[in-house]
């Protein structure tokens, strides 16, 4: 089983915290707490692709990647997540998130040294072959991308860039959609916030 992400890949990811890729109908959708998301419709799917571009003002890059990345955690201070777990399978690592809806995928953290400047990128992608069956009555989102580059603001917090698609299948309302970009990434990101600053205590308590 061939690894799921390429260099290009984590290049591309850290590559938008300089230079914003948006051309080609992306348009600014909502912009909230110094965080701007700007769309994309996909005319195959009828749904919108996200690009998220902001700050967390009082977490260091290094502490959002580890946050981000220790599930056990997140089960602490992410509401949303009614089951989040790993499962080994071929060698690699596939995770199963529920939430309304329930997404199995593949990820991969690299911390790069890009000529001195450290970047944290965490790469995500729907994977069709793993470990973990679907559950009835919970639909599973086939389609699921995201990317998120992280990356030191000089000031003791952090730039943060973050590209997001899902396709849950069948019709999902618009008001639904709306809701979740504009109303569902500041909360998660006023909530990751906290999430850090309550991390070594945390650590601690382990």
């Amino acid at each position: 089983m061939s690894l799921p992400f390429t260099d290009e890949e984590f290049q591309d990811a850290w590559k938008e915290l300089d230079e914003p890729q948006l051309e080609g109908g992306w348009e600014l959708f909502t912009e909230t707490m110094g965080v701007k998301i700007y769309r994309l419709y996909d005319k195959e799917t009828g749904l919108y692709e996200y690009k998220v571009f902001g700050g967390l003002t009082t977490c260091t890059p290094e502490l959002c990647a580890d946050v981000y990345m220790d599930l056990t955690y997140r089960k602490h201070w992410d509401s949303y997540a009614k089951e989040l777990y790993e499962k080994d399978f071929n060698g690699q690592t596939a995770i199963y998130w529920e939430l309304k809806l329930q997404y199995v995928y593949m990820r991969e953290r690299r911390d790069l040294d890009v000529d001195g400047r450290k970047i944290w990128v965490i790469l995500a992608r729907s994977s069709p072959e793993t470990a973990c069956g679907e559950k009835s009555g919970v639909l599973r989102v086939k389609d699921y991308k995201q990317s998120v580059a992280l990356e030191s603001d000089g000031a003791g917090g952090s730039r943060v860039f973050m590209n997001y698609f899902d396709n849950p299948g069948g019709m999902i309302p618009n008001w639904l959609v709306n809701w979740a970009a504009k109303t569902g990434v500041p909360g998660f990101l006023t909530d990751m916030q906290k999430a850090c600053s309550n991390y070594s205590s945390y650590c601690q308590k382990k």
